[in-house]
């Protein structure tokens, strides 16, 4: 595991909590993530759509990868992706890792997280 990048990790959780509240693990940042790519802001999901907003939240992350594309939204407006190539196998550990890594690529492109400013204000 790539150490770096679980400390600039932590840092970003660190930053979202300072609004957000305490307590953010890898699943609330993909519900985050997911909500954030429907683009239809808070309510109340079930069951269902949070496992959905879950996926689109994946898929999204790993498209700069090549492991998705984006195909379009559907009646809804939900965001639809093909499955382009398998994900490597590898164990649940090196799995939250590469979700780690994208989350990090996915809030600094969009720019809700600044690593140099977060580092000057700490």
């Amino acid at each position: 595991m790539d150490y770096q990048i679980e400390l600039r990790y932590q840092k970003l959780v660190a930053h979202l909590e300072k609004s957000l509240g305490p307590d953010l693990d890898v699943h609330a940042l993909l519900f985050l993530i997911g909500v954030n790519e429907l683009g239809i802001g808070h309510k109340r999901y079930s069951k269902q759509e949070k496992t959905d907003l879950i996926h689109v939240a994946i898929c999204t992350l790993l498209v700069p990868a090549g492991y998705y594309e984006f195909k379009g939204r559907d009646e809804d407006g939900w965001p639809h992706f093909e499955l382009l190539k398998n994900l490597p196998a590898i164990n649940s550990k090196d799995q939250e890792h590469l979700i780690k890594e994208a989350m990090l690529d996915y809030f600094l492109e969009h720019q809700y997280y600044d690593e140099i400013k977060d580092l000057v204000s700490d």
